[in-house]
C-alpha cells in the first residue's frame, strides 16, 4: 500500500486522528522535518517543539523530540499547550532553526497537525514545505551516533513581557475596562486573561479548563459559538469580550452590546487605531479577499496598500521587511509591526481592549465613525459545495474575464489569488477553489446590506448558471 502523501497546505498538514494523522505518519512528517533541518544546518541545531490542547499532542511532542535527537537536533520542548504566537516569539527570542507546534488550530476536534516555523518565527514558504514534503517521500536519512539531549523551555513568561512592551495595559485599568475572554478551552488557557489581571484589569474568564473535544464542536471563535462569553458579558456588564482559537493564531471580538464583530471590521479599526495611536504610516497588508474598507483607509491616510494571496505568511514577509504597521486575513488572523511575522490572536484582542479604553467609545459606535469618514462596506464569505460536473466547468469559467456582473461594468479583474472582479461603484466578487474539498469560497462586498444581498444572489448565480 502506497503511504499517505502528506502536503504542507497554507497553514502546515492537517488531518483526521486515526485516518491520517496516526503515528506512522507523524513520524515520516518529523523525519522529513529532521531531515530539511539537517540539510539546512549540519550542526548545532536547535527546534522548538510545542502543541495545542488536543487529544495525545504530549505524545506527539515526546515522539518529535525522540527523533529530532535522533538526527543530532537538539529539541527545545514546551511541556504546557503554548499559542501559535508565542512559539513564534520564542523561535525569534531562542534564535532557534525553527519550530514544529502539533495543532489543527481552528479545526474540529477530530483533527490534530503539525505547522513548521521557520528560524524568523514565520509559517514555512511554499519553496521550505516542497522541501519537507521531498523529504518526507524520500523517507527515513542517515541518523546520528551522537544524539542530542532534549531540553525544556517555557515560552510564557518571554511572550508575556513582550505583550507588556506593547499594549498599553495601564490605559486599560485607567478606563475601568472590564473584559471577558474565551480561550475556547485552547492553548490561551492562561495568557491573555492572566496579562490583563496582573495589569488590574477586571477580567471573566468562561471555558477555562482543557477539553480535548472542545466542547463537542470546532475551536473557532465565531459569533454562533460564542454565547457563554455573551451571558458572562451581561452578567458583568462587560465592555468588550476577546475569544481566541484552539492555538490562539485567530481571534473573535464582541462588542460590548453583543454584537459580534467581524474580523474584518476588526482590522481596519485597528489599522486606523494603530496609525492615530503609533503614529504608524509605514504601510498596511491585507489578503485579496479582505475588505476594501482597508484600501479606502490606506487612502485616507496616505498609506501604501499592500494586496497579498490569501495567506498568512505573505503578510509575515510584509512584517519582516517593516513594511506595514498591521497586517490581516478576513479568516481572523492578524500581527503588527514590530511583532511576530505569524498571527496573533492574543495581541488582537488585547489591542482592541487598549482602543476601546483610550478612545472611549464602543467598538459599533467607532465602525460608525470609520463608515462616516471612508464610506460603508458590507463583506460577507460563503462556501459552495460542486459537483464535479460543476466545479470543472466554474474551473473553465474561472479564466474568463467578465465585462459585466450583476449588472455592473467589472473596472479591474484581479488574479492575485484566484478570480477577483471590481465593479463599477466599488463593489467587489472573488471566487476562490479549495484546494482540499469541492467547495469554491465567494467573498463578495457592497456600499449597503440591501446591495449585498443583490450581490451576494449574483456570485452564486455565476458559479451555478
Amino acid at each position: 500500500m502506497m503511504p499517505t502523501q502528506i502536503k504542507f497546505g497554507t497553514s502546515g498538514w492537517r488531518a483526521v486522528m486515526a485516518e491520517e494523522f496516526t503515528f506512522e505518519n507523524v513520524r515520516r512528517a518529523v523525519t522529513g522535518i529532521a531531515r530539511y533541518v539537517s540539510s539546512q544546518k549540519s550542526q548545532g541545531a536547535r527546534v522548538i517543539v510545542g502543541r495545542d490542547p488536543r487529544f495525545l499532542g504530549e505524545t506527539f511532542c515526546s515522539m518529535a523530540a525522540e527523533i529530532l535527537s535522533s538526527y543530532g537536533i537538539t529539541p527545545l520542548v514546551i511541556a504546557d499547550a503554548a499559542p501559535t504566537p508565542a512559539i513564534s516569539y520564542a523561535v525569534i527570542r531562542e534564535k532557534a532553526d525553527g519550530a514544529i507546534n502539533f495543532t489543527a488550530s481552528h479545526n474540529p476536534p477530530e483533527y490534530n497537525g503539525i505547522k513548521f516555523s521557520t528560524p524568523d518565527g514565520a509559517p514555512a514558504l511554499p519553496e521550505v514545505t516542497k522541501q519537507i514534503e521531498a523529504e518526507i517521500m524520500a523517507g527515513n536519512g542517515t541518523q546520528r551516533a551522537v544524539k542530542s539531549k532534549p531540553e525544556t523551555l517555557d515560552a510564557k513568561p518571554a511572550y508575556l513581557a513582550r505583550l507588556a512592551e506593547i499594549v498599553d495595559f495601564t490605559a486599560i485599568k485607567q478606563a475601568g475596562l472590564r473584559v471577558v475572554f474565551d480561550p475556547l478551552w485552547g492553548a490561551a488557557r492562561g495568557y491573555s486573561d492572566s496579562v490583563l489581571r496582573d495589569a488590574g484589569v477586571e477580567v471573566a474568564t468562561v471555558h477555562d479548563y482543557r477539553d480535548v473535544l472542545f466542547g463537542g464542536h470546532a475551536p473557532e471563535p465565531d459569533g454562533h459559538l460564542l454565547e457563554p462569553m455573551r451571558e458572562k458579558m451581561r452578567e458583568m456588564k462587560a465592555h468588550i469580550g476577546i475569544a481566541t482559537d484552539g492555538d490562539a493564531d485567530r481571534f473573535g471580538i464582541m462588542d460590548q452590546d453583543g454584537t459580534f464583530l467581524q474580523p474584518n471590521y476588526i482590522i481596519a479599526l485597528l489599522f486606523d487605531y494603530l496609525v492615530e495611536s503609533r503614529g504608524w504610516k509605514n504601510g498596511v497588508g491585507k489578503s485579496v479577499a479582505t475588505t476594501n474598507l482597508i484600501n479606502a483607509l490606506a487612502k485616507f491616510h496616505n498609506v501604501e496598500l499592500h494586496e497579498t494571496p490569501v495567506g498568512f505568511k505573505y503578510i509575515g514577509e510584509l512584517i519582516k521587511a517593516d513594511k506595514i504597521a498591521i497586517g490581516g486575513e478576513e479568516s481572523a488572523g492578524l500581527s503588527i509591526r514590530y511583532h511576530v511575522p505569524e498571527k496573533d490572536g492574543i495581541i488582537a484582542g488585547l489591542l482592541c481592549s487598549e482602543m476601546v479604553a483610550k478612545r472611549g467609545k464602543s467598538l459599533g459606535q467607532q465602525l460608525n465613525e470609520l463608515f462616516a469618514k471612508v464610506g460603508s462596506f458590507y463583506p460577507i464569505r460563503e462556501n459552495f459545495r460542486l459537483t464535479p460536473e460543476v466545479k470543472a466547468k466554474f474551473t473553465e469559467k474561472l479564466r474568463l474575464d467578465p465585462q459585466n456582473f450583476s449588472g455592473q461594468r467589472v473596472t479591474e479583474v484581479v488574479r492575485k489569488d484566484g478570480l477577483k472582479l471590481v465593479l463599477a461603484d466599488g463593489s467587489w466578487v472573488c471566487y476562490r477553489l479549495s484546494g482540499t474539498e469541492p467547495v469554491v469560497r465567494a467573498y463578495s462586498e457592497a456600499p449597503s446590506e440591501h446591495e449585498l444581498q443583490k450581490l451576494s444572489a449574483a456570485a452564486k448565480q455565476w458559479i451555478f448558471e
